[in-house]
């Protein structure tokens, strides 16, 4: 568990700082080209990552079955959602948007609970309350701030949706290869969001201001998203929606150095919110009898307690390996969390 606490975390750190060196290398470009340029640096960067890592292009090792979870969620978060924020920021505040963002974390656990049936534990709960919380009080509209008009904050309440269903759904495929779950989803959506720029006037920046865009898209939206997916993998979707829903405080922290911003007492206040939901989750224990299903699936793996499986030709010992195997009906008892391998119903 610990580890990927310390994958979503590290997920939202880079995501978070994103923002404001986005805002430092960008300038005027229009908002819908950035999302594409760093969607594409997050896509071409990891695709050749991908490619150095495994000496040359490989099958992705995805089961017939998970394509289409894949798909949808890349629909969802990598194109509906983008475009449709960007409809809703011609008539929304930005600091009313960055209120509404919220709902991301608190939708992406709703359905996490309710439709998948992820467990989730008092704890949990309050503790995805603290921190829900302290992003709420961090982009509280400030005195000044101009009103919102028309639909402009539903069509951000709608891509929040989005892209929590887009969470939800990677979660049914994050066994698989994390690299190649993020490269796929950066250059769909990257592709579809520059052309879709260009299709609205937009140009091409000078190539310090696209190679930067670039490098910040890799980190912030590619790497971030693989950590994100090796978090779902032992948190399951709600724990890491939760944590990762601190990448806003991580990005504000960051602006003070970085952008000479002044540091508020809200500021104070959402860190110590965040801080006790962030320590509500890591102190959660939970352990029950359970029954592991049979499962057939592809993933990195060790013979641990869960997998017991034979191998043809030469054995493995105790080393990490990786190859399609089956997991036969387990019934046991010990502390676990939503992983890929405990998703049973409470």
């Amino acid at each position: 568990m610990k580890r990927s606490v310390i994958y979503a975390l590290g997920a939202a750190a880079l995501f978070g700082a994103s923002t404001p060196l986005a805002k430092l290398l960008v300038g005027d470009l229009p908002p819908v080209l950035l999302a594409g340029l760093l969607y594409l640096g997050s896509g071409l960067g990891l695709s050749l990552f991908r490619v150095l890592r495994d000496g040359g292009w490989k099958p992705s090792g995805l089961q017939p079955a998970e394509w289409p979870w894949l798909l949808s969620a890349i629909v969802f978060g990598g194109v509906v959602g983008p475009v449709v924020l960007m409809v809703g920021l011609v008539s929304t505040s930005g600091a009313t948007t960055s209120l509404l963002l919220n709902l991301e974390a608190v939708l992406t656990a709703l359905i996490a609970w309710l439709v998948f049936k992820e467990n989730a534990d008092r704890r949990i709960v309050w503790g995805m309350l603290a921190i829900v919380a302290g992003g709420v009080v961090l982009a509280w509209p400030q005195t000044g701030d101009t009103a919102s008009r028309g639909l402009g904050p539903l069509w951000v309440a709608v891509a929040c949706l989005c892209w929590a269903i887009d969470n939800n759904l990677t979660r049914r495929v994050s066994a698989s290869d994390a690299v190649f779950i993020a490269a796929t989803k950066g250059l769909v959506a990257g592709v579809v969001n520059t052309l879709l720029g260009f299709g609205l006037g937009a140009s091409l920046p000078a190539l310090p201001t696209l190679a930067g865009t670039l490098a910040v898209g890799l980190l912030g939206y590619g790497v971030s998203l693989v950590l994100f997916v090796l978090a779902l993998r032992g948190l399951g979707t709600a724990r890491t929606g939760a944590y990762f829903s601190t990448a806003p405080f991580i990005g504000a922290a960051l602006a003070l150095g970085v952008l000479g911003e002044g540091a508020s007492p809200t500021l104070w206040l959402a860190a110590a919110l965040m801080g006790v939901g962030v320590w509500l989750h890591l102190t959660e224990h939970h352990a029950h009898a359970h029954t592991h299903e049979p499962l057939v699936h592809t993933h990195r793996h060790t013979h641990d307690a869960h997998h017991q499986h034979a191998h043809d030709g030469e054995p493995v010992g105790e080393k990490p390996h990786e190859h399609p195997h089956t997991h036969a009906p387990l019934h046991h008892s010990h502390p676990h969390y939503p992983d890929t391998h405990h998703r049973h119903s409470h």
